[in-house]
C-alpha cells in the first residue's frame, strides 16, 4: 500500500520494492502469487470503507478500461478492442464499478473479462491461474454479480448508470428495477421501445416525435472547464415508470439515447435524470486517476489470481485518495467563479480543493519518506498552495470561455 502510494512508481514489484526500501522483490511478488489471504475480502472491506464516507443514495456506476499487453500469457489477454486505445489491441479488459455520490467517488469492484476462445484451452487457462469451473461471463453479466455484491453487502443506491454496453442488458436493468432502484442507462440508436402511444420503434425515430419546443438544455454536470450543456428531450414510452431521453450536443449535434427508470416511490424531473446520466463521468475520473496515482493498469503479473490481488490493493490504495479528496472538498469554501462573459478576473481566485494527486503528493512527503531533507513539509506545502491558486485562476478563464460559448 505504501509503495503503491509512492508517486510516479511502476507497478512492478521491483520498483515497488525498492520505492518501499526492500532489498529485493520477493516479498511483494509472493503476496501477490503465493502468500495465504483473501483479495476478495479487501474488494469487500473497500466497498464498505467507501460507503461509509460516501453514505446513502448516490450512483453505481459500470464501464470496462482495458491495459495493452504484448504477449499472450497474461490471464485473458487477446486482441479485442479498448478505449484505452481508442481501437482493437491485445489487451486486457475488467468491468469496473464505481460508487457516487454529492461527496465525491471511488472504484468499488473490479472483474476481468475473459474471451470466450479461452475456455476453449483448458490447459492455458489452468496456466494462467483460472480455476477449472470459472465460466464465460459477458461484461454486462459481470456488472450485473458486482451489482448483486455489492447490493447485498449493503450498499444504499438510488440509482444505477453505464454506458450503452450495459443499458442493452434486460438482465442488468432487472436487477435494480427489482429492487426498487432507478436506473438511467445509455441504449444504442437501435433500442427498440413501444411509445405510449402503443407504437413499436427504435429510439432514433422516436426523434421525431420531438417537437422545436421540446428541447430543454440542462448541465449533466461541471467538468474542469464548466458546466456540460446538451439540450434533452424527454419521450414517454407505453410504461409510465420507463422513458426515453435523448440527447444533443450543442456543438456538433450529436445524439445519444438513454433508457430511464423511475420507481414508483421517486419523485424527479429531467433535470434529475440528466444529472444521473452525467454521474457516468465519474468513473471516467477515477480511471485517470487510479492509473496515473496507484498504477492500477501497471500491474505487470500474468497470472489471474495476481491481478485480482494488485487490483484489489489498488482500489484500496486510491479509495485512500479519492476519500481523503472527497473530506477536503466538503470542508473547502465555494469556488470563486465568473458570472457573465465581460467580468474581469478578480486578483484572487482562491484555491481548488485537494485533488486525488494533490493528496498524494503531500502523503507522500511523510509517509515514504522519498524526498530530500532540504525539503521540509513547508517547503511541499507551500508548492501546493501555489499549484491549487493556478488551477483556480484557470479554472475561472475556462468557465468564462464556456459562458461565452453557450450564451
Amino acid at each position: 500500500m505504501r509503495a503503491l502510494l509512492v508517486p510516479g512508481v511502476a507497478g512492478n514489484c521491483w520498483a515497488l520494492a525498492q520505492a518501499v526500501g526492500h532489498a529485493r522483490p520477493y516479498r511483494l511478488q509472493h503476496l501477490l502469487s503465493g502468500a495465504v489471504w483473501d483479495e476478495d475480502a479487501v474488494r469487500d472491506h473497500v466497498r464498505g470503507f467507501v460507503a461509509r464516507h460516501l453514505g446513502e443514495g448516490g450512483v453505481l456506476i459500470f464501464d470496462e478500461t482495458g491495459d495493452l499487453k504484448k504477449g499472450t500469457c497474461t490471464a485473458g489477454a487477446g486482441r479485442q478492442y479498448t478505449g484505452t486505445a481508442g481501437r482493437i489491441e491485445n489487451a486486457i479488459v475488467a468491468v469496473y464499478a464505481t460508487y457516487a455520490t454529492a461527496a465525491g467517488h471511488a472504484l468499488v469492484d473490479r472483474e476481468l473479462y475473459v474471451q470466450e476462445h479461452w475456455f476453449a484451452d483448458p490447459e492455458r487457462m489452468a496456466k494462467a491461474g483460472f480455476e477449472p469451473d470459472h465460466a464465460f461471463a459477458t461484461k454486462p453479466q459481470l456488472a450485473k454479480a458486482q451489482a448483486e455484491r455489492a447490493l447485498d453487502a449493503g450498499l444504499a443506491p438510488a440509482w444505477a448508470t453505464g454506458d450503452e454496453v450495459y443499458g442493452r442488458s434486460s438482465e442488468l436493468r432487472e436487477v435494480f428495477e427489482a429492487r426498487g432502484i432507478g436506473y438511467v442507462f445509455a441504449v444504442g440508436c437501435d433500442y427498440t421501445l413501444t411509445t405510449s402511444g402503443s407504437v413499436r420503434m427504435r429510439a432514433d425515430q422516436a426523434l421525431h416525435l420531438v417537437e422545436s419546443r421540446g428541447w430543454n438544455r440542462r448541465s449533466c454536470g461541471n467538468g474542469a472547464k464548466g458546466r456540460r450543456l446538451y439540450d434533452w428531450a424527454w419521450i414517454a414510452t407505453a410504461s409510465e415508470r420507463h422513458q426515453l431521453l435523448i440527447r444533443r450536443s450543442i456543438s456538433t449535434g450529436e445524439l445519444a439515447y438513454y433508457l430511464a427508470y423511475v420507481p414508483d416511490h421517486y419523485v424527479c424531473s429531467l433535470t434529475d435524470l440528466v444529472k444521473v446520466a452525467g454521474t457516468r463521468w465519474a468513473i471516467e475520473d477515477d480511471f485517470q486517476d487510479a492509473k496515473q496515482a496507484v498504477g492500477l493498469d501497471e500491474t505487470q503479473v500474468r497470472s489471474y489470481r495476481a491481478w485480482k490481488r494488485h487490483t484489489a490493493l489498488a482500489l484500496a490504495a486510491y479509495a485512500l485518495l479519492a476519500i481523503g479528496s472527497s473530506l477536503a472538498k466538503a470542508a473547502h469554501p465555494p469556488p470563486v467563479l465568473p458570472d457573465d462573459v465581460d467580468q474581469t478576473a478578480p486578483a484572487d481566485c482562491g484555491k481548488t480543493a485537494l485533488t486525488v494527486p494533490e493528496i498524494q503528493r503531500l502523503l507522500a512527503t511523510t509517509v515514504a519518506q522519498r524526498t530530500p531533507p532540504t525539503q521540509t513539509i513547508d517547503f511541499h506545502l507551500a508548492w501546493s498552495d501555489w499549484r491549487r491558486s493556478h488551477q483556480a485562476r484557470a479554472r475561472w478563464h475556462h468557465y468564462r470561455t464556456r459562458l461565452a460559448l453557450t450564451a
